[in-house]
């Protein structure tokens, strides 16, 4: 009797993906976004400043790296590459590569990238951030190998031969970060238009004069004509106050000025901009007074926020690192080298030094009980 069965070995290709094609059904990474909604969320950014704020807030608070290499006598030539590797037409630097990349990583839910070689093939010419609405991923022979597609203008698609040259990262499910916010800016930007219509009728004041003629019949008689002069010299008087004179208004008669729409009052629309707002940056996750909104709010409030902010930007660093890491592997290997690069990030800000080293040294306290404690037994 056999107590212990011998272990089947596991298939090169799981089981559940062999199924999945088996029922014919595409295995492919999250998608990525049409053009038209590519142009929607670049419009979203002109349109709202405060989205556009906030997304480049996340992009500078995600902070500066150092990429070490494991072999010390290569990493004065790494970091010059990285310092002075052409990016795209009017870049320069791995930093500024990334701030592009992650860019296009928040606003799309996607990014890619491509390590451009030179005509010997054999040197890293430099970076090329690419539009993602261009780019069709999907899997290869190998389901865990990626195989890129490039469509053109015409619709027709171009695989890729050098796809080990493509950085490419998308957030969870590949759902842009902007996702959902185009319907509560669509309702933000009615408000504002109509706050905009309703200065234009009662903010722009506007003058009624009504010029009444006596019971004299002289009055009557010439009515017509003091009206139009009364109208003339009105006229006259306005325009002056746009060239800085100011002229007084002196007429005979009953005549009676009132400013049109002056009892009607402007709605309130601070509650229904809060509350979209309130959703825009919820969607964001970033502390309101990051933004200059100045919410009523308490300094633990505050705190919690900005550690809640700070977990989102390790996420986002989570996501820059395999490609920061890639680029530097393959300069690495370009001049013949065998060694590994990874990456080391700055701290977010000095808040979380401080919270550091405070831990530390109640844990120093702590050990110090302890041995003290030992000691006396």
């Amino acid at each position: 009797m056999k107590f212990f069965k011998k272990k089947s070995v596991p298939k090169a290709v799981p089981e559940l993906i062999t199924a999945q094609r088996n029922s014919s059904c595409n295995i492919s990474l999250p998608s990525v976004i049409e053009p038209f909604e590519k142009e929607l969320y670049d419009r979203l950014r002109n349109a709202v400043p405060i989205v556009d704020a906030a997304l480049m807030k996340i992009i500078r608070l995600t902070g500066g790296f150092k990429v070490v290499c494991s072999d010390e006598r290569l990493q004065l030539q790494l970091d010059n590459f990285l310092e002075n590797v052409p990016v795209g037409f009017n870049g320069k630097s791995v930093n500024t590569f990334a701030d592009n990349f992650l860019d296009s990583l928040l606003t799309y839910g996607s990014a890619v990238g491509e390590i451009s070689l030179d005509s010997s093939g054999k040197r890293i010419a430099g970076l090329w951030n690419g539009d993602i609405s261009s780019v069709r991923v999907t899997s290869g022979e190998n389901p865990f190998v990626r195989q890129y597609a490039v469509r053109d203008g015409e619709g027709h698609e171009r695989i890729i031969s050098h796809p080990e040259r493509i950085l490419y990262s998308s957030l969870t499910g590949g759902r842009p970060l902007l996702r959902g916010i185009p319907s509560l800016s669509s309702i933000l930007m009615r408000i504002y238009e109509c706050i905009g219509q309703n200065f234009d009728r009662a903010g722009n004041v506007r003058y009624a004069v009504t010029y009444k003629p006596s019971s004299d019949s002289g009055d009557f008689a010439y009515s017509r004509e003091r009206a139009v002069q009364i109208a003339k010299e009105w006229a006259d008087g306005m325009n002056s106050a746009k060239y800085g004179q100011v002229k007084d208004f002196v007429a005979v008669g009953d005549i009676d000025i009132k400013v049109i729409g002056a009892e009607n009052q402007l709605f309130d629309t601070n509650v229904p901009v809060r509350q979209l707002l309130e959703q825009i940056i919820a969607k964001l996750s970033i502390p309101p007074f990051l933004l200059g909104l100045n919410w009523n709010t308490t300094e633990r409030m505050s705190y919690q926020q900005a550690d809640i902010l700070t977990s989102e930007l390790e996420y986002y660093r989570r996501l820059l690192t395999p490609v920061i890491c890639e680029i530097g592997n393959s300069f690495i290997c370009s001049i013949g080298a065998d060694a590994v690069c990874s990456v080391e990030w700055d701290n977010i800000n000095l808040q979380d030094e401080s919270a550091l080293a405070e831990a530390r040294l109640k844990n120093a306290q702590a050990r110090e009980i302890e041995i003290r404690l030992e000691n006396l037994e």
